[in-house]
């Protein structure tokens, strides 16, 4: 597989697991990636213990509150203006506060947000206020990148179905209803509940991050051929794990969607990277994979 010419690391975060913006830009040099998408995660009061708490930036915990806020825009801005060769900007207000789409406006316009992300939310994909959300990006050519969770996993050892209460929007269905609704947003899938559907057997198969053969019948490869608009991003350990269970299907899936994929890590390291390097893809598809999609989506120059 040829080197690519050039990186950008389309799913990033900063201030967060034990390291700052410093910290991160180094491991972008040491990596070999010239710029990676910044993007937030607002944890609401009511969302509970995300389960991340030593991984975020302290200095946010507030006092009295079980749970901290997450990644804020701010720590994304004083990144992004330390280091402006490095990093763009996305930015996901929390669809409950009634403010949201204000806030997103005032950021487009004060600090070139460059795509709707990380929508991580304990909402349905197609909840109303979701959608306005969704319909404001398309308006505005920012691309939703979204974390997606099942909110039903049959467990590892009966098979038998049980609530997930950690789950973020939904179903791909509901992702299906939204971009019904939003024909104009373009749409970045993510996260274990996406991934996993890139096999006939996610209804059924246990466990947040399936094993086994890649069953035909998967649901990911009808929602990418319905709808031009879904793209996909390779981050973090579910998209790994979809594509290392079988190769030949994930090479197979990256190969048929490469004008729709992007490179991207979700934390620190080379485990894509390696991984994408044992496959041996065509250039053209490499290119596009690492960076040439990218620079479109978030308006990047090349």
């Amino acid at each position: 597989m040829p080197s690519p010419t050039r990186i950008i690391d389309a799913h990033q975060h900063v201030f967060w697991q034990g390291r700052d913006d410093a910290a991160l830009v180094a491991d972008l040099d040491e990596q070999g990636i010239d710029k990676a998408l910044l993007m937030t995660w607002h944890i609401h009061p009511s969302e509970g213990d995300a389960g991340y708490d030593d991984a975020f930036n302290p200095i946010h915990a507030e006092p009295g509150r079980s749970n901290h806020p997450g990644l804020p825009l701010a720590d994304a801005v004083r990144a992004a203006r330390r280091y402006r060769d490095r990093f763009v900007i996305g930015y996901a207000p929390h669809p409950l506060e009634p403010n949201a789409a204000k806030w997103l406006d005032a950021a487009v316009r004060m600090y070139d947000i460059r795509a709707f992300g990380e929508w991580k939310y304990r909402l349905l994909l197609n909840d109303p206020r979701c959608i306005e959300l969704f319909r404001f990006s398309g308006q505005h050519n920012l691309p939703v990148i979204l974390h997606i969770d099942i909110p039903y996993l049959p467990n590892d050892e009966t098979g038998e179905v049980e609530y997930f209460p950690e789950w973020y929007g939904g179903t791909v269905e509901n992702l299906e209803r939204a971009m019904q609704a939003c024909p104009e947003t373009i749409f970045v899938g993510h996260g274990p509940g996406f991934w996993r559907e890139i096999s006939g057997d996610a209804d059924t198969a246990g466990g947040m991050y399936p094993k086994g053969p890649v069953i035909e019948g998967g649901k990911l490869f009808r929602i990418m051929d319905d709808y031009p608009q879904l793209h996909a991003d390779l981050s973090a350990t579910s998209c790994v794990n979809a594509l290392q269970r079988d190769t030949d299907k994930g090479k197979e899936f990256l190969l048929k969607y490469h004008r729709r994929i992007l490179f991207g890590r979700d934390f620190y390291g080379d485990e894509l990277h390696k991984f994408l390097q044992l496959l041996d893809l065509p250039e053209d598809v490499t290119e596009n994979i690492y960076h040439k999609n990218a620079e479109k989506l978030f308006r990047i120059e090349s």
